[in-house]
């Protein structure tokens, strides 16, 4: 694929990220030639159809919470380091990120669309086993006492992160991303028996970055 090709391709999928949040997971052809400026044909020079487009857009953004967080912490050594940086990692930077929004609209429409249902529940799946490994390993070095089985905590941990995250996508007024991660880290502190004190969190993590 040359790279002016790609680089439509992913203008094409940004703006089919867009399409959903703006007009739900029902969204069509045209409303996504509209927010990226082209032909409903040019569209589908890229893509067979636009279902095709917008499950490649919606995987795309679900990268940053599994794919992107496991490029970030393999650089760190530390588990509890490691912990605190996933966590901070997993919540919207804001209330307007549109990649949170975007996960909302498909949970929203998981009970209509199977095919978002069974992406949505891979990837809390997928966040579960991050978490897990994690657990785990600090267990094993002493580092982490866990209260319970490391799949339940994860599995908490997971659920505190797309809970506070819709909250704040819904300008919950004393939500904000500092907020929450205070409020996850208390939970992780009391079911791994460890202080968890926040490190500097490498840029790539910050939710504070655009």
């Amino acid at each position: 694929m040359t790279v002016g090709r790609k680089q439509r391709r992913e203008k094409l999928l940004a703006a089919a990220q867009r399409a959903v949040v703006t007009h739900g997971a029902g969204v069509r052809l045209k409303d996504v030639a509209e927010l990226a400026g082209l032909t409903s044909g040019a569209i589908l020079y890229h893509f067979p159809d636009v279902q095709t487009l917008l499950l490649e857009a919606n995987r795309a953004g679900m990268e940053r919470f599994y794919d992107d967080r496991m490029r970030t912490i393999s650089e760190i050594g530390a588990p509890d380091e490691k912990l605190v940086v996933t966590i901070s990692s997993g919540l919207p930077r804001d209330s307007d990120d549109e990649a949170v929004k975007l996960l909302c609209e498909l949970g929203g429409a998981a009970g209509r669309y199977p095919v978002y249902a069974a992406m949505l529940t891979a990837l809390f799946d997928r966040q579960v086993a991050m978490y897990q490994v994690i657990l785990e390993s600090g267990a094993a070095s002493g580092v982490f006492r866990l209260q319970q089985p490391s799949e339940t905590i994860a599995r908490n941990i997971v659920a505190l992160e797309d809970a506070y995250g819709y909250r704040m996508v819904a300008r919950h007024g004393s939500i904000d991303n500092a907020v929450a991660t205070g409020l996850i880290l208390d939970f992780a502190r009391l079911a791994t028996s460890h202080p968890l004190d926040t490190p500097a969190i490498p840029s790539s993590a910050a939710k504070e970055a655009p």
